[in-house]
């Protein structure tokens, strides 16, 4: 059950991700619009959260494996967004801070679709958090899909 809310809670975060990276006018009220525009209404204090495992080559690993688990399949195997899920390498989200991303995990944007994923354990959610933000720079860590 908790595996299933958490593949539905990326699922609906990377569907935010790639309808706003749809949205290329420069005009400022579609970007307040966006899905993306969640990212953004992450309280200061939460914003500012460092993510306790960020240098953990391990924690990108392990997030990628429960992203493969609970999240590719609406958001696409390389996160680059579906018809369920948007993408997840647009700069909106590649930018944001860890602690951004790690709110709207944790709270879901549930009118987007987005489900609550405070379920999950909290190092679970930073993992998720690594493995994304890795996905913006070059790794050594592979993309590791689990077993069936």
């Amino acid at each position: 059950m908790r595996s299933r809310l958490v593949t539905i809670a990326l699922l609906l975060f990377i569907q935010l991700v790639s309808f706003a990276s749809a949205q290329n006018a420069p005009d400022t009220s579609k970007k307040k619009n966006s899905i993306y525009a969640e990212i953004g209404k992450a309280p200061d204090k939460a914003r500012t959260r460092q993510n306790p495992i960020r240098n953990d080559p391990e924690a990108i690993a392990a997030g990628g494996i429960l992203y493969a688990q609970h999240c590719a399949e609406c958001h696409g195997r390389k996160a680059e967004g579906r018809k369920r899920g948007p993408s997840l390498l647009v700069s909106d989200v590649q930018s944001a801070e860890p602690g951004a991303i790690f709110w709207i995990l944790t709270n879901g944007v549930v009118r987007r679709g987005m489900p609550v994923w405070s379920k999950l354990p909290e190092p679970q959610r930073w993992q998720l958090v690594s493995f994304l933000k890795s996905l913006g720079i070059p790794s050594s860590v592979p993309f590791q899909e689990s077993a069936p």
